[in-house]
C-alpha cells in the first residue's frame, strides 16, 4: 500500500502516518491517523482533531439553553465527548472516527442535560436540548462497547431515546406554533432579521417570542 508520503509498505494505513510524520503536514492526516497518532500520546495530533471539531461542538452547544449558565459550560461538556472519542475510538469495528465523535459529543452533552434537568434543586445548572434527535445514542452502545464505565461513575446516567422523545413531546406542548418555528430558525444559525424575514414578522416580535420560550424553558426543567 502507499503512504501518505508516496512511499510503499505493509503496514495498515493508521500505522502508515508515523511512518509519514517527518513528511507530511499534519493537516493532511485523516481523522483516523490522527487519533492513531493521539492515541500514541501524540499532543500535536490531539490539538489537530479538537482543531477540526470544534465547530462542530459550538454548533452543538447552540441547541441548548442554560438557566443561569454560560453556553461555555455546554461547549466543555462538548470537548469531554471529543476526548473520550478520541481515546475510544477502535478503527477495527469498522465506523469512521466522524461518526463516533459526533455520537459521543452528543452523549455527553445530554448525559448532562439529563442529569443537571434532574438536580430540580440545582437550577442553574440546568440545560434542555433543543434539536438532538432520539438517535442521539451512546456511543458505547454504537461501537459495541460495554457501558462498563457506568459501574465505575456513579454520575453517568444512561439516556434511552424514550426519555428523548418525552422530551421532544413535552417542550411542544408548552410552545405555540409560532414560537416553535422561531426556536427551530433560531437553532439552525439564522439572525433575528432573517428570522423574521422567514415568518413574515418583524424583529422586534422574533426577540419577544425567544423571550418567552427561554422563559417556558426554564419553568419546563423545574417540572
Amino acid at each position: 500500500m502507499k503512504l501518505l508520503c508516496g512511499r510503499s509498505c505493509a503496514v495498515p494505513d493508521v500505522l502508515a502516518c508515523q511512518h509519514c510524520a517527518e513528511t507530511v503536514a499534519l493537516p493532511c492526516f485523516s481523522d483516523e491517523d490522527l487519533v492513531f497518532r493521539a492515541q500514541s500520546g501524540d499532543g500535536e495530533a490531539v490539538e489537530k482533531l479538537v482543531s477540526r471539531y470544534k465547530s462542530f461542538v459550538s454548533l452543538r452547544s447552540q441547541a441548548f439553553f442554560l438557566a443561569g449558565a454560560d453556553r461555555d459550560d455546554v461547549i466543555q461538556e462538548g470537548m469531554i465527548g471529543l476526548y473520550k472519542a478520541i481515546l475510544r475510538f477502535d478503527c477495527a469495528r469498522g465506523a469512521s472516527f466522524k461518526t463516533f465523535a459526533e455520537l459521543c459529543i452528543n452523549r455527553q452533552i445530554l448525559t448532562a442535560v439529563k442529569t443537571a434537568s434532574r438536580q430540580k434543586h440545582q437550577p442553574l445548572n440546568s440545560y434542555v436540548s433543543m434539536n438532538l434527535g432520539a438517535d442521539a445514542v451512546s456511543c458505547h452502545e454504537q461501537s459495541g462497547f460495554v457501558a462498563a464505565e457506568q459501574k465505575q461513575n456513579p454520575e453517568y446516567i444512561l439516556i434511552e431515546r424514550e426519555n428523548l422523545n418525552g422530551i421532544h413531546g413535552r417542550i411542544d406542548e408548552v410552545l405555540s406554533k409560532f414560537e416553535a418555528e422561531v426556536l427551530m430558525h433560531h437553532l439552525n444559525g439564522l439572525s433575528y432579521n432573517e428570522i423574521a424575514k422567514q415568518l413574515g414578522r418583524d424583529s422586534k416580535a422574533v426577540d419577544n417570542a425567544l423571550q418567552r420560550i427561554k422563559r417556558k424553558l426554564e419553568k419546563f426543567l423545574l417540572v
